[in-house]
């Protein structure tokens, strides 16, 4: 019996320690391996301080910046979740159709829906494009401009291998800051 107990001791202790030693010093020892992402991703602005994440949509309000998709959690990175309101959700057609009064052809459906956690720092490079003529005009720059630095920060998802071409909408924002101060 009492050899008996001692095996499961021994398995008792082998487990804690595996789980609880072994297996977060391997998960730390791989995170280290991509210290932004370990880090969440964080973006220096041009005072070095960070200003966002790569990873965390966050609300810009300014006609000088890109706007990120709607939210359904206000950009609070604490919750994330989607609106959860269904395509015949008369609120979500009410809300769709208020953001598409000024619109002028096709809205590419991110630019009006919320993604599924609220969250996504991304926008199809045809949302970001739709948005052009107020930035370039908020900036006092020619249109030309605006759709060149999309241009030069679209990338395609999944390594580049397939995808629709997307933005990211912060590191768009701080290179449209950085190409020199809006004209007044």
């Amino acid at each position: 019996m009492f050899a008996e107990l001692r095996s499961h001791l021994l398995l008792v202790g082998l487990s804690l320690g595996l789980c609880c030693g072994v297996y977060p010093a391997a998960l730390l020892l791989f995170a280290q391996t991509v210290p932004s992402a370990a880090a969440g991703s964080l973006v220096a602005g041009p005072a070095g301080s960070p200003v966002g994440s790569r990873l965390l949509a966050q609300e810009f309000k300014s006609p000088k910046y890109l706007w990120p998709r709607p939210s359904g959690v206000g950009y609070n990175a604490t919750g994330s979740g989607g609106s959860n309101l269904a395509a015949s959700n008369p609120k979500l057609r009410e809300r769709v159709a208020e953001q598409m009064k000024d619109a002028t052809g096709p809205v590419p459906a991110d630019a009006v829906t919320a993604s599924g956690s609220g969250l996504d720092p991304h926008l199809t490079l045809a949302a970001a494009k739709q948005q052009v003529g107020r930035v370039a005009a908020a900036r006092g720059r020619p249109e030309a401009e605006v759709t060149a630095t999309l241009d030069a920060l679209a990338f395609t998802p999944l390594a580049g291998l397939a995808g629709e071409l997307l933005v990211n909408v912060l590191e768009v924002n701080l290179a449209l800051d950085a190409s020199g101060p809006v004209a007044h």
